[in-house]
């Protein structure tokens, strides 16, 4: 779709970024990290995007993180040569690729498990590459991970004597307590989460195991883990867009993503609807805040969104913009972004990650 000049060209449903909130998130964190010394690794699951990954790098991030090495893979084809993909990676199929890639860049990858850590140390080997191991450590959250502490210690020396890994660190999400709204309150919580990451940090190095990476954090706790000693970096990634999950108290970034949506019915005087649904959206439990005051999403289907209307009387054929609720998951259900300034389109990006799941 060469040539679109102008947003209401452009037909519907799209996503659209509005690219001077998009600049200034971007700048802002990358000034964060400067200002309290704290590198940023930012997650791209949330863009899926190299041109917007390499403008987090022109900002001052050291690197990206990704989830699957088919992202990673994406990623490294674009230029980005410093990869953690923040994830265990245990098939065969998956560990080739694995070790692919970290014969052309810089790529560190998730353990939990000494077995794990053995069947890449035999492949990268047997290919002569080095694969970077960081350790990741529980830290409430109850998902992945080993236990703080002795458990962590004794994986850290095994994955030290296989050869063609090298160890780097150790990473932890607080995930269990971004969610939490008071700004004091998530401050607590995040601390006593991460304290068990960073002690055992402190005790590798007591040990004489080198331990470079202390990688942690979100969004909504960003500010907060950033500033907890012995964490050098934050993984945070959704705040290039921002969306109703993450505007908290204390997290401050514009909102630069929006779904763009067509009215295609008014059944009602204080009822309409619109053609963007579920699988617009990605959720069919928390509703996209529409940017018109007066126009509550009530519902949502598969291709429609129910809406009511107070104090607001859109006609069939008027435009709506809507943020969503969660962006990672949203951005996945789309080919490109559109990107503009006060209306006008400036340029379209492809989302060259989008269902990169393996």
């Amino acid at each position: 779709m060469v040539g679109i000049l102008d947003v209401s060209e452009i037909d519907t449903p799209a996503l659209l970024i509005d690219l001077e909130a998009l600049e200034s998130n971007i700048d802002k964190m990358g000034r964060f990290c400067r200002e309290t010394g704290c590198n940023l690794r930012p997650h791209i699951k949330v863009h899926r995007t190299p041109a917007i990954a390499h403008k987090q790098i022109d900002a001052g991030a050291i690197g990206v993180t990704c989830a699957k090495v088919s992202e990673a893979g994406v990623m490294i084809s674009a230029g980005i040569k410093d990869v953690l993909i923040a994830n265990q990676i245990v098939s065969a199929a998956k560990i080739d690729r694995l070790v692919g890639l970290a014969r052309q860049a810089s790529v560190a990858v998730a353990f939990d498990d000494a077995g794990n850590a053995e069947e890449i140390s035999r492949e990268a080997v047997k290919r002569g590459a080095t694969v970077g191991a960081v350790i990741e450590v529980d830290t409430g959250m109850n998902r992945a991970g080993v236990q703080p502490g002795a458990e962590t210690l004794a994986l850290a020396r095994k994955i030290g004597r296989l050869k063609g890994l090298e160890f780097r660190g150790v990473m932890g999400y607080e995930g269990h307590v971004q969610k939490v709204e008071r700004l004091g309150d998530r401050t607590r919580a995040v601390q006593q989460s991460l304290a068990g990451l960073t002690s055992t940090a402190k005790r590798l190095k007591e040990e004489g195991i080198g331990c470079e990476i202390v990688s942690a954090g979100g969004t909504n706790s960003y500010s907060i883990t950033a500033k907890v000693e012995g964490v050098t970096e934050i993984q945070a990634g959704s705040y290039v867009f921002m969306d109703g999950m993450h505007s908290l108290e204390g997290v401050d970034f514009e909102h630069s993503l929006t779904v763009l949506a067509t009215v295609t019915s008014r059944p009602t005087k204080d009822r309409a609807i619109m053609d963007a649904g579920v699988k617009c959206f990605a959720d069919s439990k928390v509703m996209p805040v529409c940017t018109t005051k007066g126009i509550e999403v009530t519902f949502l289907s598969e291709e429609h969104a129910n809406m009511k209307l107070e104090k607001a009387d859109p006609k069939i054929g008027d435009r709506l913009s809507f943020y969503p609720y969660y962006a990672p998951t949203t951005v996945n259900l789309y080919d490109r972004f559109y990107c503009g300034r006060r209306g006008h389109v400036e340029v379209q990006w492809d989302i060259l990650a989008r269902g990169k799941s393996q």
